[in-house]
Parts: structure tokens; sequence; C-alpha cells
């Protein structure tokens, strides 16, 4: 169901009926991928920050239809060697598919992970190949860019990696679609619920093996610790019995220590996966890869979680439910979701005032459909938004998608382009540890990421991974005489308004006078712009938003 921003106040937190003049390329650098097509732009002009916030905040659900038309012709190649005896055996195929895995439903790909099934690896592993170009395809595509920068960050939240194991990878569709996607703007309690039996995260961190009388606590730990809570509210250095918890024995503690940890754990055995297991005797669970609860392996016995009881005996889900009713609910999530949110919009200079009022929403709203997408409207209208020009650095792929998106290159996503983003330091899906990609710039720009992130620029100007050919005309909105004329209208489409400095820094750079004549149509001349665009997008204006 598509939500609506009728009735929500601006979130403005020192003017709510006047939020601050925030420059376009601001809002369309930070809040989408980038500055795109000349009718996104001037609809931005025309309409003003908050209408198309509000726009962006209720989009329906699903793709628009042009993005959806994108999707539908992309072909992604899938080559392997004939399989053969001793081992499997299985044709050789060389072929361009259609992105058939991203609507199918899980039972549908669920005999991907049968390795009884003579198949090669390319063919179990394809869905995530599937999942990293429709990512791509929507971060330049998509008319809803607010929502794949959203859905970026939560995938970055409750990052599951799908490089490694079968089954998390055939999952990632389903996970992508309908857990990430689906409330990506929506309400955190559900959110939590869907990523709790989700087929991915319950292979991922080792639910799906948890048992009464041997509970796994992976699942457990980095719900306090990575996904509510946060490691700055874990307390059990200090305190190492739930009742010195301060506020525990109110049902209220500040914090979680190990022991809620390995309560909670017990609360979620028997959440798993029908994935084939044996249940005792010659009972089975199917083998659809949906999500299953397993009364047997559950354990029900009292427990205690932060500071409250649970009766034993419960009936089905409730005390897991229950586990997220109270992490939902904690004032400490709240603050570190969105701070988090804060600083991935924002910069790591967002003020306390603003901490304290995305705080104070977010808890407020939890009961409410659209409580992130009140958050992100908030921050987004804030004063601290509207002056953090050039406090965020780009990651790889917001690199790539507003290089593609400035240029207007005819855009065909390919997996080599998914592996330089790896090179560069983003592994789309394929992140092992459970934090996700690191929210700190140091790891974005080390002497070798930075060399990445500048090969990522080169390579999609060289057309290296067969992404398409930049036309240095398209650019010039209007017709350049000069060299210094056409560098001065690179800089401000790629760089915005007032960094026609930059583009005549290049041109000194590549010992080019900027009196020069100039015909773009010309092959020599537009290879000349092809090298002052990328070398504009290596600067350190392009390099950040």
């Amino acid at each position: 169901m598509a939500r609506t921003g009728a009735g929500r106040k601006s979130g403005n937190p020192d003017n709510p009926g006047n939020p601050p003049k925030v420059a376009d390329d601001l809002v369309l650098g930070r809040l989408a991928f980038g500055p795109g097509p000349l009718p996104e732009r001037l609809h931005l002009r025309d309409v003003g920050l908050r209408v198309w916030l509000a726009e962006q905040l209720a989009p329906p659900e699903g793709d628009d239809p042009d993005c959806a038309e994108r999707l539908a012709a992309a072909r992604l190649r899938i080559r392997y060697d004939a399989g053969k005896a001793p081992g499997p055996e299985f044709p050789a195929v060389d072929e361009m598919r259609p992105l058939d895995s991203l609507a199918a439903p899980i039972a549908q790909l669920w005999p991907l992970t049968d390795y009884k099934r003579p198949m090669a690896g390319p063919e179990r592993f394809r869905p995530r190949s599937e999942v990293a170009v429709a990512c791509l395809i929507r971060a330049v595509h998509s008319r809803w860019q607010l929502r794949e920068v959203l859905v970026d960050f939560w995938h970055n939240h409750f990052n599951v990696d799908a490089s490694q194991m079968v089954q998390v990878n055939v999952a990632l569709p389903t996970y992508d679609r309908d857990v990430i996607r689906r409330h990506a703007l929506g309400n955190f309690r559900d959110f939590l619920e869907a990523v709790a039996g989700s087929t991915a995260m319950l292979y991922y961190l080792n639910n799906r093996s948890s048992r009464a009388g041997a509970a796994n606590e992976n699942f457990a730990r980095e719900l306090f610790e990575l996904h509510s809570l946060g490691r700055e509210h874990y307390l059990n250095e200090f305190y190492n019995r739930w009742r010195d918890v301060p506020g525990a024995l109110k049902g209220q503690p500040k914090g979680f220590i190990d022991q809620d940890v390995y309560e909670a754990a017990r609360a979620f055995t028997g959440w798993v996966v029908e994935d084939g297991s044996g249940l005792g005797g010659a009972d089975r669970l199917p083998a659809s890869g949906h999500f299953a609860y397993v009364e047997s392996w559950h354990d029900n016995y009292q427990k205690r979680v932060l500071g409250v009881e649970f009766d034993p005996f419960q009936p089905a889900l409730a005390d897991g439910r229950k586990v997220l009713d109270l992490i939902a609910d904690h004032p400490a999530t709240a603050r570190h979701l969105s701070g988090k949110l804060c600083r991935r919009l924002v910069g790591d200079g967002v003020s306390p005032r603003l901490l304290s009022a995305a705080a104070d929403l977010w808890w407020r709203a939890r009961r409410q459909p659209d409580q992130i997408a009140r958050v992100v409207e908030l921050i987004a209208l804030s004063p601290d938004f509207a002056r953090s020009s050039g406090a965020r650095l780009r990651r790889p792929l917001a690199l790539a998608a507003a290089f593609v998106r400035g240029t207007g290159m005819p855009f065909t996503a390919t997996e080599g382009l998914v592996a330089g983003l790896a090179n560069a330091g983003q592994r789309l899906f394929g992140w092992a540890p459970p934090t996700g990609h690191p929210e700190e710039a140091a790891y974005w720009i080390s002497a070798n990421g930075m060399r990445q992130r500048w090969q990522l620029v080169q390579g999609l100007m060289e057309n290296r991974w067969g992404n398409g050919t930049v036309q240095p005309a398209d650019m010039l909105e209007a017709p350049a005489s000069s060299a210094g004329q056409a560098a001065d209208a690179i800089a401000t489409r790629l760089l915005g308004a007032g960094n026609a400095a930059v583009g005549r820094a290049v041109l000194a750079g590549l010992a080019v006078d900027p009196a020069r004549a100039l015909d773009a149509a010309k092959p020599a001349d537009a290879n000349l712009l092809r090298r002052v665009i990328a070398f504009t997008a290596m600067s350190a204006e392009f390099q950040t938003c």
C-alpha cells in the first residue's frame, strides 16, 4: 500500500513551517544517486523540496514503469563449461538471460540449494548476480531515488553475505524484494519481524539451527548489538546481572547485557526454514525455503529479557515477537537507529539538536506505518542537512550511479561493474561481517581505495565493462565553441553551479588552452572532453556530495 505524506508536519526542528533553503544539487546528491536527467532536475526546481520529499517518501509499491521496463529488458550473461564424469554431468552454457529470479518466489529457486542435482556453480549463485545488477539499474534509473538510497542503507544495516552460502544467495531476491524494499520507508517493528523471519537472515546468522537446549546466540546478539539498541548500549562491562542494570527492576533497563542475549536466543528457538530437515522418525520439513516454526524445537520455559518476565508455554512465535516488541520500543533503539540515519544522510557533523529531535520522533512514531519516512523527512528538512554540502563521501555504488546519471550515458548494468565496485571496497551482497560495510571514511579513502575509486570512474568512461559510451555533446545543454566553455558546462553538470574552477583546473592539468576552438561532434574533441569528464569526476568535489 502506498503511503502518503499528508498529515505529516515538517521535520525542521528549528522552524516547522519554513524549512531552510537547500541547494538542488545537495538534495539530488544525497537523497538520490546524483542529479539525473533534465526533467528530474526541473521537477525538483519547480515543486520544491517539501513536495519532492512527499512524493519520494510515499512511492507506490514496485518499480516505476520506466525502470520496470529496463529491468525486464536487462540480460545478464551466464557461461560455464560442461560438467564431466566422475563429477556432476551437465552441458556447457553461454547465453544472455533475463533477470528471472527477481520476481520468483523462493520455493521456485530453492532447488538451486540441492547439491544432489547436477548443476554448475554459476547456476546456483545466479540470484545474487541478478539482484546486484538490478541494484545498479534501479540506482541509475528509478524514479524513486530516495527509496533506492534507503534500500542501500538498510541492506547495509541488516547485512547478509550471499557470496558464500548458497541458501542465502537463493533467498536474496526474496530478502531484497519482500523484506528490505517493502519496509525501507515503513515501520521498524514490522521491519524487524520481516528480517527475523527471513530465510536469508535465518541462514546467515544460524538461527535456523537453533533448538531448545542448544540455542544459537548469533542472531540474538546481532539483533541487540547491530540491528536495534546498538553496541553503545551494551553494558556487560559494567553489569553482569540483569537486576543490576539501571532501570531493569522496573522493566526499563538503560541497555542490554549478555543475559539478555542468552534469553532472547531461547525466545527464537524453533524459528527455522523449510529446508527438508528431519523432524524425527519419518517426518521431515518441506523443502520450500519458506519460514517455519517448529514447536517441538522451541524452548517453552520462562525467560527474562530487558527486565521483563516471559511466562512459560506461550502461543507459537509469541516469545520471539515479544523480544521484538521490547527492543523496538526501547529508547536506545530510537537513538541508535535515528542517529545512524542522521549520519548517513547528513554526515558526521550532526548537531545534538537534530539527533535529539530525530530520536524523539522515531520513538513517538513507533506505532505509525510510515515511521521511518517521518524521520527521514525530519532529517532532510533540518538546518543540519541544508548546510552539509560535501560532508558525505560517495560510496562506490553512489559514485558509479552519480557518474552514469550525470553524464547521461546509455547504461547497461554488468557483472564487470559489480566487480569494479568490489575492487573499490563495496561488495554488493557479499560483505562477510554482520556489521555491514564500514561507516568510517578512512576505510573508503585509503591510498589503494582512492586509486580504485579513480579506476572506477575511468573504467566507466572507457566502457571497460561494457556499460555504455559517454557522448560528451549530450552533457552540453548549450553548444560550446571553446574548451573552456565545455569544461565549465561539464563541471556545472557534474558538480553543480559555482564549480567552473574545477573544470579549468582539469584543462590546465591537460595543458589545454581554454580558448582552444572545440567541436564536440568531432572524434578528437570528443575524446578530449571524455578525459575532462573523467578527471572532473575524480575531483574531491565529485567524490563527495
